[in-house]
């Protein structure tokens, strides 16, 4: 089974918006994270639909980020994107009859069921600004790990 990008696709969108300003093209987002830019475009628009991000057609036009960063939940994100599949549940159809099946399917599907419940009550205590103050902190510490050149001396 393919998984789902969007939800990852989206937080790094949206890091990447807020971090330009003003409006960006789906062209130059998806250029900067090696994505087709109609899959930018599909994925921007339920953003847009649930008040993320707003668009603006024309020269100078792009997606920006619609609401301060702190407003912003990793859950608004995921119900957003109609919320993809976190977790593959166990299917159980090869044989539904089969009593081991059935035991089984169950104790995954209990399992994987409340693995997913914490994974959503996380996502409503994060913060695309938790993010956006991480990425600034990494980046920080990556250009600080750069030391500047010594010029050599004409001695």
């Amino acid at each position: 089974m393919r998984r789902d990008s969007r939800f990852s696709l989206s937080l790094h969108v949206l890091l990447h918006m807020a971090e330009h300003g003003s409006p960006v093209r789906s062209e130059d987002l998806g250029e900067s994270m090696g994505a087709n830019p109609v899959m930018i475009r599909r994925t921007m628009a339920g953003l847009r639909n649930a008040g993320l991000v707003d668009s603006v057609k024309g020269h100078g036009g792009g997606w920006s980020v619609a609401r301060d960063l702190k407003e912003i939940s990793l859950l608004d994100i995921y119900r957003a994107l109609d919320e993809p599949i976190l977790i593959q549940q166990h299917r159980g159809t090869e044989r539904p009859e089969c009593l081991v099946e059935q035991t089984v399917g169950r104790a995954l599907n209990e399992t994987f069921q409340a693995a997913e419940d914490l994974i959503i009550e996380r996502f409503k205590n994060i913060r695309l600004s938790e993010l956006s103050a991480e990425f600034h902190l990494r980046l920080g510490r990556s250009r600080a790990d750069v030391k500047p050149r010594r010029k050599a001396s004409a001695g």
